[in-house]
This record gives C-alpha cells, sequence and structure tokens, in this order.
C-alpha cells in the first residue's frame, strides 16, 4: 500500500520573506521581444546552486530604514498592492537593493558611481559593512519603488529545510545602466528571450519559480505590454508547490497539476512521500476508509485510466468496491489484493465498458453481490451486465459502522449514473459525471444534456468537500468545480446556438467547425455526439429546430 501518511514531525518552520525582481528590457538586436535578465548562481553546496535566477534575496531589518530613502509609493499603496496590512514596502526596496548587490542595476535617482566605487559598495552592502540606508543617504539616492509592478507570491513548499515567502516584482532595465554579476554570490549573467531560456534543456538550471515566471514573460512582445499587464488591477494569487514522488523522482507539483490536491490532502506536513502520477495496479490509501486503484487501461477517453474504489474498513474490516473496471484479469487481481478485508458488495456508478465489466469476474471471486441500475439505453453498455438489486437514489449504504455511502442518481453521461456520497468525509465518488482534466461525453440517446446540467445542479447543494472522480486524482473545492462545468457548458451551448444562426441549416459536423475550434481532430466524433445532446436539448427548448436540411435556430 502505497502514501500512507508519514509519521508525525514539528510543525515547519515559518518561511522567511524575501524578494525577486525580474529586470526586462526591448531586445536590442534581431527580431521583436523582450528580454531578461538572468544571473547564474555560484556553486554553494545547495539545490539553487549553478541555478539561473533573477536578483533576489531575504528582506532584512534595514530595508525597512531604507524605506525612508524611497519615493513614488506610500505604505498604503504598497501594503494594498501586495495585500497585507503592513510592512509590504520593504518587499519592494529588498528588491531594488538586492537587484543593485548581485547585478549593479540601480532602480534610482541621484548620481550614479563608477564601476570601481559600485562593486566596492555591492559589497559592502552584502556583507553588512554598509547598511543600504546609509550608503542611499551618503550617495544621494532616492529609490524608485514606483518603477517596480508586483508580478507574482511564491511560498516554498513546506517539507523544504529552507522556506521562503518571496514576493516576485518586474522593472525595465534602467536607462544608460550595464549589469554586471558580483562574481560572489552570481558568477555569470545573460540577457535572453524567454522562450530561449526556456529551450536551453537541463545544462542550464532552472528552478521551477524561475521556469513558471520565463513561461509568462514569453506571452508578450514588449516592455510596454507586460508592465501595462503587470500595473492593472489583478488578483495575485499565492503559489506554493507541493513535493511529490514519481517518474521523474521527487519534484515540486504545481497548483495546476492534477495531483497538487490530493497531495496536500495526503501529505499536509509536506513529507514528499506522496506520487504526483497515477500508476496502474497501484493501492493508494486515501483515508482511513477509502483505497484506489487504478486500472491499466488509459487513453485519450479514460486519461490515466479507470479509478477503482475501496470503502469501508471499521472494527469489522469490511469493503465495498466501487467501479470494478474494465474486464481485466490483471485489475482484478490488484484489486483483491488491495482489500485489506473482505469485499462485501460491489457497486457501479454505470454500466459503459471501462467502469462495470469486471464486477462478474470479482463477484465470482468474492461472493459480492452487485448493485447498480439498468440503463434506459444499450448504446456503448456492458453487454454482460448483471445486477442483483438496483439502487434507489436517497438510498443508505451500510459499508462499515463508521462508514455509509448515499446513493444520488445523477443522469446525463449515462442514464443509469449514481454517485456515492461518503457521509462521514463529505466525499462524492463521481464516476464520470465528474472527471479531471476532461470534458465528460453526452453521448445520446443515452446521454442527455438537460438531465446532465440539472444533476450537477442538484450537487451544490450536498455540502461537498471532495470529489473521487472516475478517472483522475482526488478534487478540492467541489463546489467551484462543479459550477465551472455548468458554467463551460453553458459557454458551448451559446455557441451552438450562434452556429445555428449563422450557418443553419447546417450540419451536426459543420456545426462542430464552428463550435469546437479548440479539439485534435482525434476528438471530433465525441465532439458532434456533445454537440447533439447540445442541440436537443435547445430543441426541446424550443430555441432550435430540425429539418432534412440540418439544424437552424428556431
Amino acid at each position: 500500500m502505497t502514501d500512507r501518511p508519514a509519521p508525525s514531525s514539528p510543525s515547519p518552520r515559518p518561511p522567511r520573506p524575501a524578494a525577486t525582481l525580474v529586470v526586462v528590457r526591448d531586445a536590442i538586436t534581431g527580431p521583436e521581444g523582450l528580454e531578461v535578465l538572468l544571473l547564474r548562481r555560484a556553486e554553494r553546496g545547495d539545490h539553487n546552486s549553478g541555478a539561473w535566477v533573477f536578483p533576489g534575496g531575504l528582506v532584512d531589518a534595514g530595508d525597512r530604514e531604507a524605506a525612508m530613502c524611497s519615493s513614488g509609493l506610500s505604505d498604503t499603496q504598497a501594503n494594498a498592492r501586495l495585500g497585507v496590512t503592513e510592512g509590504a514596502r520593504d518587499y519592494f526596496v529588498c528588491a531594488v537593493r538586492e537587484c543593485f548587490e548581485e547585478c549593479g542595476l540601480l532602480f534610482a535617482d541621484g548620481p550614479l558611481p563608477d564601476a570601481h566605487t559600485a562593486m566596492h559598495w555591492r559589497r559592502q552592502v552584502h556583507c553588512g559593512e554598509l547598511a543600504w540606508a546609509d550608503l542611499c543617504t551618503r550617495a544621494g539616492w532616492t529609490l524608485r519603488l514606483d518603477r517596480l509592478a508586483y508580478l507574482s507570491h511564491w511560498l516554498t513548499p513546506l517539507g523544504r529545510a529552507k522556506r521562503f515567502d518571496t514576493r516576485f516584482f518586474v522593472a525595465v532595465a534602467p536607462a544608460g545602466q550595464a549589469a554586471v554579476h558580483d562574481e560572489h554570490e552570481t558568477v555569470e549573467h545573460a540577457w535572453l528571450r524567454p522562450a530561449e531560456a526556456l529551450s536551453r534543456g537541463t545544462d542550464f538550471k532552472l528552478m521551477t519559480p524561475t521556469r513558471v515566471t520565463l513561461e509568462l514573460l514569453a506571452r508578450f512582445q514588449t516592455c510596454e505590454a507586460l508592465m501595462d499587464w503587470a500595473r492593472a488591477p489583478r488578483q495575485v494569487a499565492l503559489v506554493m508547490p507541493r513535493v511529490g514522488q514519481g517518474p521523474e523522482g521527487e519534484r515540486p507539483v504545481m497548483p495546476e497539476e492534477p495531483a497538487w490536491a490530493e497531495i496536500g490532502r495526503l501529505d499536509p506536513l509536506g513529507h514528499g512521500h506522496v506520487s504526483y502520477a497515477l500508476v496502474p495496479g497501484v493501492p493508494v490509501r486515501l483515508s482511513e476508509r477509502v483505497i484506489r486503484v487504478t486500472a491499466p487501461n488509459g487513453s485519450l477517453m479514460t486519461g490515466p485510466g479507470t479509478n477503482t474504489y475501496l470503502v469501508g474498513g471499521g472494527a469489522a474490516n469490511r469493503w465495498t468496491v466501487i467501479d470494478p473496471g474494465p474486464d481485466d484479469e490483471e485489475h482484478v487481481r490488484a484489486v483483491l489484493a488491495a482489500a485489506p478485508g473482505p469485499i462485501e458488495a460491489i457497486v457501479l456508478t454505470h454500466s459503459h465498458k471501462d467502469h462495470s465489466p469486471a464486477s462478474q469476474a470479482l463477484s465470482a471471486a468474492t461472493g459480492a453481490p452487485v448493485w447498480g441500475r439498468w440503463p434506459a439505453h444499450p448504446q456503448g453498455q456492458d453487454p454482460r451486465l448483471a445486477l442483483d438489486r438496483e439502487l434507489q437514489h436517497g438510498e443508505r449504504l451500510v459499508c462499515s459502522s463508521e462508514t455509509h455511502l448515499r446513493v444520488l442518481h445523477t443522469p446525463g453521461h449515462a442514464s443509469n449514473h449514481l454517485c456515492f456520497l461518503l457521509e462521514e468525509e463529505k466525499l462524492l465518488f463521481t464516476g464520470d459525471h465528474v472527471m479531471q482534466s476532461s470534458t465528460v461525453v453526452i453521448n445520446p440517446p443515452d446521454g442527455d444534456m438537460a438531465a446532465y446540467l440539472a444533476s450537477l445542479r442538484g450537487l451544490l447543494d450536498e455540502g461537498l468537500e471532495w470529489l473521487a472522480p472516475g478517472h483522475g486524482f482526488l478534487m478540492a473545492q467541489p463546489a467551484k468545480v462543479i459550477e465551472a462545468l455548468v458554467a463551460h457548458r453553458l459557454r458551448r451551448e451559446a455557441l451552438v446556438l450562434e452556429a445555428t444562426l449563422a450557418l443553419g441549416p447546417a450540419s451536426v459536423a459543420r456545426l462542430r467547425e464552428r463550435v469546437y475550434t479548440d479539439i485534435p481532430s482525434a476528438l471530433y466524433a465525441m465532439a458532434e455526439r456533445s454537440l447533439l445532446a447540445h442541440l436537443i436539448k435547445l430543441q426541446t427548448e424550443g430555441r432550435v429546430r430540425q429539418d432534412e436540411a440540418g439544424w437552424s435556430a428556431a
């Protein structure tokens, strides 16, 4: 069994405040585009050694004193931009100081020193021999904090020995100044187009925040466009990667990756033992009551494979299987091996061929009855489906004395589709009603778009806390996920209606060309089935009509 909770350990140390300044300029030679300044860290025996980074470092007490030598940004304005109650200007001042220390670029009004004096001052400030505020006063500098725009907010993953709460800023390189690395913390520097830096391969070491920032910068052709975007009102979300294990070894997992929420649930202290990949046949303990085994049937339509869940435990150690999966002997053996105790029931979310066929072999091996619902139409269904009992909406299944599943009939993807609510954890086993990283196909006549949307909306009243999909990892914030799915379908429906107005009468294939412009050709057939489901819904509502020539707006 993998991913059991790690032994408890002391709470991690609070992260230390830090600031980073991304310096950009419009390309001097070659085609149009912006360039960004990158510095190569000296070899120090830590994970940053040799990495190409932006100027940055820890906020220190002297940065607050040096804020008195700044202009263009008040405490109130700085706090509002960073979303804090106090101390925001310290981050801006730190970013300016670290940029001067590490590459010699100074965002300030006042006389610039010669190169020799500048390097001497930089080293003095770095070693603590000269306070930053004292230098600004002596040199007659006024730090121009208004030249910096707030870019992003990063928090080092839990479990790291050193953790930083880093605010990233961006600024256009000051005119008439040349970058010079300090030959101490940084041993090389380069101005590169973001895409060029990203394409240099593994020898060009980039830390995760640097890589993600470069990907962002690559979207902009000019410094003006980048700065306009950065200065515009927007919500800057905190980004905290989580460390996981997988085929690429240990690595940070970003919030947009499928495994991120699950890693946080299973590894709250950041030990780094949870997998960011779904490995067929390897059981994963999701809680005291839930174990997941993924089938080896990954494909374009099934994603990483179909998930089989074992639910139960307790003093009697009794288990119920949800969705035994495809007819695959290897997967059935894996499910049997993963069960800590006797399997006493098998329940089906629906009877499509990647979810129910293994029920026969599993039932034969365990003697467990198979429960589910019969489909209204045979299309795409398991032809060998055999049920011992038909489940009803609202029925409550006792998996153990401490574990109960409530049956929710959720037609839409299939007429007989069920979700199962684990009441003790407010966790919903969604089958194909909600999938991760994939849109559910609604395939008439068994698939029904109106029923699907109604079923989704009905789940919003259940107070859900987690989703356990038939394909993918555990998903957090169920209400947000479900509302986004409904909104996506309604946007697609609006495009369908618009296409019938513009093209009608038109065939489903012709409408698909206009409505589904964002999918690969391999998905055209399935897209046309979902598009037909939209048309049938709109026809029922009297908004479109069909005749021999095709579909038109009513």
